[in-house]
């Protein structure tokens, strides 16, 4: 039978030839090959067949990650159980959407406040802005940083720029 063959063999152990190397062999088992049952000689079973792995080791090491991402969770202090601490006191999002932005505007703001002859931290304190999500805006993470559209806004009355798709 030629090699990678999908099947014509006379059956499992009845003669013929491995469909992974083409040996020709009387004692040929099945295996599981990438997802394909193929009739296989014993080297190629034994380090081909994709059977070999048991579901329970799948699920213990499933089981391992999960409990593993748990802990590095809990180790950082990021996660605590109360969501709360992560919108600040009078931030509503919903009531000051971050439009969607010209692909570029990270770029586009930066350039425009170089031009103008700007710090970061001086166009932040201009605007009443954080810094920080100036620097966001900037390195093109304004939807990840959680920025309002307001800043957007003042960014492009400001700058002169446009930032939000027409």
């Amino acid at each position: 039978m030629a090699k990678y063959s999908t099947g014509g063999s006379s059956g499992s152990g009845g003669g013929g030839s491995c469909e992974l190397c083409g040996t020709s062999s009387d004692s040929l088992t099945e295996a599981n090959v990438a997802g394909a049952l193929l009739e296989v000689c014993s080297d190629c079973a034994s380090s081909h067949n994709d059977n070999q792995q048991t579901d329970s080791g799948d699920d213990e090491e499933r089981e391992r990650k999960r409990k593993a991402a748990q802990n590095t969770a809990k180790a950082s202090g990021v996660y605590d159980g109360d969501s709360r601490h992560w919108e600040e006191e009078g931030t509503n999002y919903d009531d000051d959407p971050l439009p969607y932005l010209v692909s570029n505007y990270g770029d586009v703001v930066e350039q425009a406040r170089r031009d103008e002859g700007l710090q970061r931290g001086e166009l932040a304190d201009e605007l009443d802005v954080s810094e920080n999500d100036l620097l966001a805006v900037e390195q093109g993470r304004a939807n990840q940083a959680n920025v309002g559209g307001s800043l957007v806004e003042a960014l492009e009355d400001r700058l002169d720029v446009q930032l939000a798709e027409e």
